[in-house]
């Protein structure tokens, strides 16, 4: 048995902006959408371990499939609750938790939950007392696991999950396959009215010498998009740097490359590319001026977006730790505004 205490502090500054160049998420906005100076948030967690279970309260960043935690900014998204994950059954996890608040990745403040808009599709004008989520994970072998988690997002919508994770060795490398299957229902009060979506997304692949080939199919069903908490990310494979392909009745496609340079004796050094496409999205509900269009028209919406991903972290020295990393995205859509964007980001970790 044991008891502690996690603090975390973290404060934002702001280098450069303009108005037309903020709201991406890294810093909050003022009355004349110009990004803040600096902004700070804190989040403090108390934690108590019996045996192999592990109790949480307070702020949380869960990477589950029903609840994904959005780290994709400056700031992580940090929610306020509870959280209890055991593993005291040999190839077991059991995970229990509720949350009933969010700071989001560009706030300092608590804000009550909310449900993704997904370009309209949902109104984001009311909000959630709380989510509770549970779930199991099992170690069927080695080389594979199931799961399933089921959610409440309170007076919105009921969310299940079934994961199926399997791998293995063939030739000089190892084959992968994973499947995700998310089944979404209004609930309660259904304060964002209907919520009717299935959506299975798949990935398999095959990792051998530093390379590593992937991709898979993904389909949305049901009379609408993917629903899911506000400012969350999908957990879906098709999520990339701009958009999450998850609009309703979307059919995707996505293919992956990565490399680790380790293999030629450059630690640290990584890549990667991606290319997802998506067609035959229903634009019904979407409030975009391009929906409006393509409903005028009678015509689907269509998508793709490519992504290029480099990264060195220093592995000795006095930079020790140092990480550079630079992401590229091209995103179009004649349903949703277009993008290119780069992210450079840079990390260090401080060892005390």
């Amino acid at each position: 048995m044991g008891f502690g205490i996690d603090a975390i502090g973290m404060l934002g500054l702001k280098l450069d902006s303009s108005p037309d160049r903020s709201g991406s998420g890294l810093l909050p906005r003022d009355s004349n959408r110009r990004a803040e100076d600096e902004y700070s948030k804190a989040a403090v967690t108390a934690k108590a371990r019996f045996a192999d279970s592990l109790l949480q309260v307070g702020g949380l960043s869960p990477q589950l499939p029903l609840l994904a935690s959005n780290t994709s900014r400056l700031f992580p998204q940090i929610f306020n609750g509870a959280q209890w994950v055991s593993k005291d059954i040999d190839s077991l996890t059991l995970t229990l938790g509720e949350v009933d608040s969010v700071k989001q990745r560009d706030s300092s403040n608590s804000e009550e939950l909310t449900i993704m808009s997904q370009q309209g599709a949902y109104s984001t004008s009311v909000n959630s007392d709380r989510l509770v989520y549970a779930g199991a994970d099992y170690q069927v072998l080695p080389n594979l696991s199931l799961s399933f988690h089921s959610s409440v997002l309170e007076d919105f919508f009921r969310r299940d999950f079934y994961g199926l994770k399997f791998s293995q060795a063939l030739g000089p490398g190892k084959a992968f396959v994973e499947l995700r299957y998310f089944d979404a229902r209004e609930a309660g009060r259904q304060l964002v009215g209907e919520v009717d979506n299935r959506t299975i997304s798949s990935n398999l692949g095959y990792s051998v010498a530093g390379h590593t080939l992937s991709g898979g199919y993904q389909k949305v069903s049901g009379d609408t998009a993917y629903a899911y908490v506000g400012g969350s990310d999908t957990y879906l494979f098709s999520e990339m740097q701009v958009s999450t392909f998850a609009m309703a009745n979307e059919r995707v496609w996505h293919a992956r490359y990565d490399y680790d340079f380790a293999t030629l004796g450059v630690p640290g050094l990584t890549s990667g590319l991606r290319y997802v496409k998506g067609d035959d999205v229903d634009a019904s509900r979407i409030r975009t001026t391009k929906a409006v269009g393509l409903r005028a028209s009678g015509e689907t919406g269509h998508e793709w977006e490519r992504a290029t991903d480099l990264g060195y972290v220093v592995q000795g020295g006095p930079l020790k730790n140092l990480g550079v990393r630079w992401r590229y995205a091209t995103n179009r859509s004649n349903y949703a505004d277009s993008a290119d964007e780069h992210r450079v980001i840079l990390t260090y970790a401080l060892n005390f």
